[in-house]
C-alpha cells in the first residue's frame, strides 16, 4: 500500500522532549526564564533585535498587539478576507471594525491600491497578511500609510524568515505577530510572539498579557491571561536552532516543484522576496475541490485548501461588510490548493507530488 504523504507534519524530537523535562523538573513551569530567554533569542533571530512578547497563541498575539498599538472601538483597521479568521477577529475583539480589502493574486496578499479605496475618516491601520509565507507589498503599504497618516501592522503569522529587499518581515510595522502553532515553519507547541515597533508599544503588551500587571498585584490596566509557558517556551528555544535548515528545505522543495509542474498556477515570487513556503500553493482553474479529492483518493496525497470561504461571507464577520464585491479574493478560495513542501519529503515524495498534479492537470482532476 502507498503510504500517505500527509500535507503538514510537525517536527517534534528528542531535543524538544529534553527541554520539557528540563523545565518540569527545574519546577518553574508558569512565565519564566525560558520565556524571556525565547523572546530575547526569537527577538535576534527574526526581527533585528526589536523587542519581543512571548503569548499564549498567535490570535492573543494579534489581539494583545492591535490593543497595545491604540486601537478600540469606533477605529477601524483594513484587512484581507483571503486569510485565516483570526486576523479579522482580532480586529473586532479590541471594538474596532475590519475593513476587507481585495488581494492581488500574484501573492495573495493585499493589494496597495484596493487598500487605498477603502480608507476613511475612521482608519486606524492597515494589517496585511504575509500569506503562506510571502510578504506583502510593505513599501508601497508603508508609504500609504503615512501619506493618509495613519499605522502599518503585520500578520506575520506564516511568515518566520520572510523578508523584503533584505529587511525581514515583522521589522515594518507599529507591531507585527507571529504564530507558532504547530503546523508553522516552527512551533512551540502553542504560542504567538507580539515583535514592538517600540519600547511603549512592548510594555504595554506585556501588561495586556499577564493581567495588567509588570510588578506583582500593581495592576496599572484591565488585563487577559495571555502568558505563554515555560514548558512551550523551551519547545520554541530548540526549534529556533532548526529553523533555517527547515526553511532552506522548504524553498528547495518549493524550486523542485516549480521546475516540474505542469498545468497549474505556481505560486509566483515578486521581485526581492525570500518566501518562505509556509504553505507551497498552487492554483487550479477547474474543479479544485474535484483535484483535491483525487490528490488524496488516487494518489494518497494530502493537500489543503486555505482559504475555501472568505472573511467576508463568513458568518461571523459577514456583517461588517454586507453586499462586498472582492473578486480576486472570490478567485483564489476558488482556486487555490497548498501542496506538501515540508522538510520530512524525500526526493521520492516530491517526484510523487509531481506526477500526480500532473496527471491531474492533463486529465482535468
Amino acid at each position: 500500500m502507498t503510504e500517505f504523504i500527509p500535507a503538514a507534519r510537525p517536527l517534534i524530537g528528542d531535543d524538544e522532549r529534553a527541554a520539557v523535562d528540563r523545565v518540569l523538573q527545574s519546577g518553574m513551569i508558569a512565565q519564566g526564564p525560558e520565556v524571556a530567554a525565547f523572546e530575547q533569542e526569537f527577538s535576534d533571530h527574526f526581527v533585528d533585535g526589536r523587542p519581543v512578547v512571548a503569548v499564549n497563541s498567535g490570535t492573543a498575539g494579534l489581539h494583545l498587539g492591535l490593543l497595545a498599538a491604540g486601537v478600540g472601538p469606533g477605529d477601524e483597521v483594513i484587512v484581507p478576507s483571503f486569510t485565516f479568521a483570526a486576523t479579522a477577529n482580532s480586529v473586532a475583539l479590541t471594538g474596532a471594525t475590519p475593513v476587507f480589502a481585495d488581494i492581488e493574486l500574484e501573492s495573495f496578499t493585499l493589494d496597495p491600491a484596493a487598500v487605498a479605496a477603502a480608507i476613511t475618516g475612521r482608519t486606524k491601520g492597515i494589517m496585511p497578511v504575509h500569506l503562506y509565507g510571502h510578504p506583502a507589498r510593505m513599501d508601497e503599504l508603508g508609504d500609504l500609510a503615512a501619506e493618509r497618516g495613519v499605522a502599518l501592522y503585520e500578520d506575520a503569522a506564516q511568515a518566520h524568515g520572510a523578508a523584503l529587499d533584505g529587511r525581514p518581515v515583522g521589522t515594518f510595522g507599529a507591531f507585527a505577530m507571529f504564530s507558532l502553532y504547530p503546523t508553522k515553519n516552527m512551533t512551540s507547541g502553542e504560542g504567538g510572539m507580539i515583535a514592538a515597533g517600540d519600547d511603549e508599544v512592548a510594555r504595554r503588551a506585556r501588561l495586556l498579557r499577564n493581567q495588567g500587571m509588570e510588578r506583582q498585584y500593581e495592576n496599572e490596566v484591565i488585563g487577559f491571561n495571555a502568558r505563554m509557558t515555560d514548558i512551550h517556551a523551551a519547545i520554541g528555544r530548540v526549534q529556533l536552532t532548526r529553523v533555517d535548515a527547515w526553511t532552506e528545505a522548504r524553498r528547495s522543495n518549493a524550486a523542485y516543484l516549480d521546475a516540474h509542474l505542469s498545468g497549474v498556477v505556481v505560486p509566483p515570487v515578486a521581485s526581492g522576496v525570500r518566501h518562505v513556503y509556509h504553505q507551497y500553493t498552487i492554483r487550479v482553474a477547474d474543479d479544485r475541490d474535484g483535484f483535491v479529492r483525487a490528490l488524496k483518493e488516487e494518489y494518497a496525497i494530502g493537500s489543503g485548501v486555505y482559504y475555501p470561504i472568505p472573511n467576508h461571507r463568513l458568518p461571523s464577520l459577514a456583517h461588517f461588510a454586507p453586499d462586498l464585491d472582492l473578486p480576486e479574493t472570490e478567485r483564489a478560495a476558488r482556486e487555490v490548493v497548498s501542496l506538501p513542501v515540508h522538510p520530512s519529503l524525500s526526493a521520492s515524495d516530491l517526484e510523487r507530488i509531481a506526477t500526480a498534479v500532473n496527471a491531474l492537470a492533463r486529465a482535468g482532476a
